[in-house]
C-alpha cells in the first residue's frame, strides 16, 4: 500500500475523552487544502467552488435521450456529469455525446480498458476508473498515458460494495482502513506511472462508514474528494441519507465535488445536492421559500399560499430570502428576518421588507404582493 504523509496544512481534529474511551471532534469551517484538478475547466479541489454532479440514467447508445438528459441537468445547475460507458455502442456514442454536452462529461469505466481509450480519444473531461482493474500493467500504461497526454484526470472510485477480495480478507469485512487501502492502492498504480491528475471517492451505503473512510483520505492525502453515499435510495430515504452524510462532511471542511445519488431523475439529484451546498452557505441562493411548520394557531392558509409561491416562482433566479408565518407568535420576529417577509393572522397580513413594515394586506394578496416584490427586488452587490 502507499504510505502518504498526513498534511500539515489540514487542520487535525481535536482529540477528546468521552469517558468510554477517545474520539475524535472535528472543527467546523476550515476547507482542507488540495492539490487542484481541472475537470473540462471545472476546477476541483484547492478554495474552488464544491461542484455538483449526477449520472444520466439513459442508454448512452441513445445519444438523443442521453444528451437531453444532461440538458435538462445542466439547466438544473450541474456542474459535471458521468455517463457508463457499458458496452461498444455506448463507447461509439461518447464522442456525439461529448460535442453536444453543455458540461463536462465523464466517462464511468469499470474493468475494460478498450472503453477508456475511445473515451480519452472522445475528449471526455475525465475517467471514472480503477486502474487496477483493467487489466495488465501495459494496459493500465496505455490508459494513464493518453489520459495524461491529453490532459485528463480520473477519478478512482472505491465502493465498500466491491472491495478487493484480499483487502476483505485482511479487514474481514467493509472497514474505513479497507476502503482507504484499497484507493491508495490504485493512486499508488497511477503514481507508479507518474500520473498525478486524481480525484478520489470512498463511497458506502453506510454513512458511518462511508464518512470515516473520507476523513481518513482527507487526513492522510492532498488528493481532492468527490463526496457521495452509494446507492443512498429513493427520493426520500437518499435525500436524509446523503444530507447527513455529504453535509457532515462539508461542515468539516472535506470534499470538493459531490454526487447525491437518488433513484430518482438527475435533475432531482442536483437539486439535493445544491440545496446541501446552500444550507451550509457553501453556495450561493436562488430564491429560499421559508415556512413556519404550522401549528394550531395557523390562521391563513399557508399550505396553499406556498404551493402556490413554489409553483409561480420556479426559475428565478434572484438570491431573495422569502419567509411566510401563519401566526403572530414568532411571525412578526422571523418575517423582519428575511428580504420579504408575511407574517399573518386571522385573515390579514403584514408585509416587510428588509426588516421594515410596509403595508397590510389581505390573505387573498399575499401571493400576488409576493410576486411584486420579487420583480422588484434588487439584490445587494457584495
Amino acid at each position: 500500500m502507499l504510505e502518504l504523509p498526513v498534511l500539515n496544512n489540514f487542520q487535525q481534529p481535536e482529540i477528546k475523552s468521552n469517558g468510554n474511551g477517545v474520539h475524535q471532534t472535528y472543527k467546523v469551517g476550515v476547507r482542507r487544502k488540495t492539490r487542484i484538478v481541472n475537470v473540462g475547466g471545472i476546477l476541483v479541489g484547492g478554495n474552488h467552488p464544491i461542484s455538483v454532479q449526477t449520472m444520466t440514467k439513459t442508454k448512452t447508445s441513445d445519444v438523443d435521450a442521453t444528451v437531453k438528459q444532461i440538458c435538462d441537468a445542466a439547466d438544473a445547475g450541474c456542474d459535471i456529469v458521468r455517463v457508463t460507458v457499458n458496452d461498444k455502442e455506448a463507447a461509439e456514442a461518447m464522442a456525439e455525446i461529448v460535442k453536444r454536452s453543455p458540461i463536462p462529461i465523464v466517462a464511468d469505466i469499470h474493468f475494460n480498458h478498450i472503453f477508456a481509450l475511445k473515451s480519452i480519444e472522445a475528449n471526455v473531461a475525465k475517467v471514472r476508473l480503477n486502474p487496477g482493474n483493467i487489466g495488465s500493467k501495459d494496459r493500465i500504461k496505455q490508459v494513464l498515458d493518453a489520459a495524461k497526454a491529453k490532459h485528463i484526470p480520473i477519478r478512482i472510485g472505491v465502493n465498500s460494495g466491491s472491495l478487493e477480495e484480499d483487502i476483505l480478507e485482511k479487514h474481514g469485512y467493509p472497514t474505513a482502513e479497507a476502503l482507504f487501502e484499497s484507493a491508495m492502492r490504485h493512486v499508488g498504480i497511477c503514481e507508479e506511472n507518474n500520473f498525478h491528475d486524481i480525484i478520489i471517492s470512498v463511497k458506502s451505503t453506510d454513512v458511518r462508514l462511508m464518512i470515516e473512510a473520507y476523513r481518513l483520505v482527507a487526513q492522510r492525502t492532498d488528493i481532492p474528494l468527490h463526496l457521495g453515499v452509494t446507492e443512498a435510495g429513493t427520493t426520500k430515504i437518499g435525500t436524509i441519507k446523503s444530507a447527513v452524510g455529504i453535509g457532515t462532511l462539508l461542515a468539516e471542511g472535506i470534499g470538493d465535488t459531490i454526487r447525491v445519488s437518488l433513484t430518482d431523475e438527475p435533475v432531482k439529484e442536483i437539486e439535493v445536492g445544491k440545496e446541501i451546498l446552500r444550507s451550509l452557505g457553501l453556495a450561493s441562493r436562488n430564491i429560499e421559500l421559508i415556512a413556519c411548520p404550522t401549528c394550531g394557531r395557523l390562521e391563513v392558509d399557508l399550505f396553499g399560499i406556498m404551493a402556490q409561491l413554489e409553483e409561480k416562482l420556479e426559475g428565478i433566479k434572484k438570491p431573495i430570502k422569502i419567509a411566510v408565518l401563519g401566526c403572530v407568535v414568532n411571525g412578526p420576529g422571523e418575517a423582519s428576518e428575511a428580504d420579504i417577509g408575511i407574517a399573518a393572522g386571522k385573515g390579514v397580513a403584514i408585509l416587510y421588507r428588509k426588516g421594515e413594515v410596509i403595508k397590510k394586506v389581505r390573505e387573498d394578496e399575499i401571493v400576488s404582493t409576493i410576486l411584486e416584490e420579487v420583480e422588484k427586488f434588487v439584490p445587494e452587490k457584495n
